[in-house]
Order: C-alpha cells, then sequence, then structure tokens
C-alpha cells in the first residue's frame, strides 16, 4: 500500500522566510511531499497553529504519526532519510552546519530592519552599522564558502540545507536592494534563478491576501517604489 505523503505546514509565501527553508531544500532535492497554507493571521497565529504545530508556528512537518517543527529540525530529520540535504564532503558539511545554524539564531538586523516581503520594492530609509555588519558578515561567510568549497553553492556542486537556509536572503536582497560584494552577488542571482525559487516567487505575487502588520513593518523601513502583487481581495 502506498503510504501518503509528508505534508508541510507553511504560511504566506510572500511573507514567510522560515516556511520556505523547507519548502525549497525538499523542491530542489526531488524529496515528494504536500504543502499547506496557513495564512498568516493579525496578531498571533498561536490559536490557529496549535492545532497542527507544537509550538504554533510555520514550518511544521507531518510525517504519519510524526511531527517535526522548527526549519532546523525538519532538515535535520529529512537528513536522515534522504541523500544529499547536507555535502557530502566531511569539511563542507561541518562547515555547512555552522552557517545554517548561524542563519538560524543570528542576522536580527536584517531580520528586523529588512523582514521578506517578496513582492514590494523598498528604498532603505538608512542602513543602519548594525544592518551593515550584518550584510558585511553574509558577504564574508558566502564568500568563504564559494571559494572555500569551489561553488556554484555553498557547500560545493549541489545546492544542500545551507543554501536553503539562506534562500530567504536572496528575496531580501532583491526587495531593499542591498549590496554585497562581486562573488556574493552572484551568488544572489543563481539563487532567483533556481526553478523552486522562481514557483515559490511567483506564486508569492499571485497572493490576493495581505497581513497588515507585515507590511507596516515593510513600510517602516523605507519607501514602497513598486508593489508587484496581485490586488489584494476586497
Amino acid at each position: 500500500m502506498e503510504l501518503p505523503l509528508p505534508t508541510l505546514y507553511i504560511a504566506n509565501k510572500n511573507y514567510s522566510s522560515w516556511s520556505l527553508r523547507p519548502w525549497v531544500l525538499m523542491r530542489v532535492l526531488g524529496i515528494p511531499f504536500e504543502e499547506k497554507i496557513e495564512p498568516l493571521l493579525p496578531g498571533s497565529c498561536w490559536d490557529a497553529y496549535r492545532s497542527f504545530s507544537p509550538n504554533g508556528r510555520v514550518p511544521c512537518l507531518h510525517d504519519g504519526k510524526l511531527v517535526v517543527w522548527e526549519s532546523l529540525a525538519i532538515v535535520e530529520y529529512l537528513a536522515e532519510r534522504h541523500a544529499g540535504v547536507w555535502p557530502a564532503d566531511e569539511e563542507a558539511r561541518a562547515w555547512a552546519r555552522c552557517a545554517a545554524s548561524e542563519m538560524h539564531a543570528g542576522f536580527s538586523a536584517l531580520r528586523n530592519q529588512c523582514p521578506m516581503n517578496c513582492g514590494l520594492r523598498v528604498e532603505l530609509n538608512v542602513v543602519s552599522p548594525e544592518l551593515q555588519r550584518d550584510l558585511d558578515r553574509i558577504d564574508e561567510l558566502w564568500s568563504e564558502g564559494l571559494e572555500r568549497f569551489g561553488g556554484p553553492w555553498l557547500g560545493g556542486a549541489a545546492f544542500t540545507a545551507v543554501d536553503a537556509f539562506f534562500a530567504p536572503v536572496a528575496f531580501r536582497i532583491q526587495t531593499y536592494g542591498l549590496a554585497l560584494g562581486d562573488v556574493a552577488m552572484a551568488y544572489v542571482q543563481r539563487m532567483l534563478q533556481l526553478d523552486a525559487m522562481r514557483d515559490w516567487y511567483e506564486a508569492g505575487l499571485k497572493e490576493t491576501w495581505r497581513e497588515e502588520a507585515h507590511d507596516q513593518e515593510a513600510r517602516d523601513s523605507g519607501k514602497v517604489v513598486a508593489d508587484l502583487r496581485a490586488p489584494a481581495a476586497g
């Protein structure tokens, strides 16, 4: 008897950086799954999301009777069952796990000052010292991985979990016109041209629902010069 596919619960593609990580990894690696979008709600999603996610957040993976929450835990769960989640080379794999963990826990200025909003283009009011420090560290980290392991991806020749963890940063760079060095910017373009990333982006542009708090965060960061999304639902 054929087993049902795992179900990945995610939020709106325009906004949800955390949801993107396991989604794009599973798509690129060809790991079959069903997606279930649970739109973000005004205020807290705790009550609504607790029906399927123990921590009241997305992403959350249901695989039969198993429930796996938090993006890093989902990736490690997948790594136990599928080849290619992390680089095969031991040195690259150790580096990739460190870089992914750093992204998972850090870069708060980038997260706060440049919230993910795929469909907008925003001219920042200012690049704060804290944001510039985050951008400098991302530039350093990406350049190190690409040069040390030969590219075109951070851990070597194949797209792996470390690339998935930085996928939302590529969208943030596009939305806010952030500047990195040539090596890092070429990596951003490779990321944005991935079929899975293009599919996510195009689906995000077609979404007609809005979450005002997330849109306001983007407006607080700077001047919105373009909104490429489909018109909001009435």
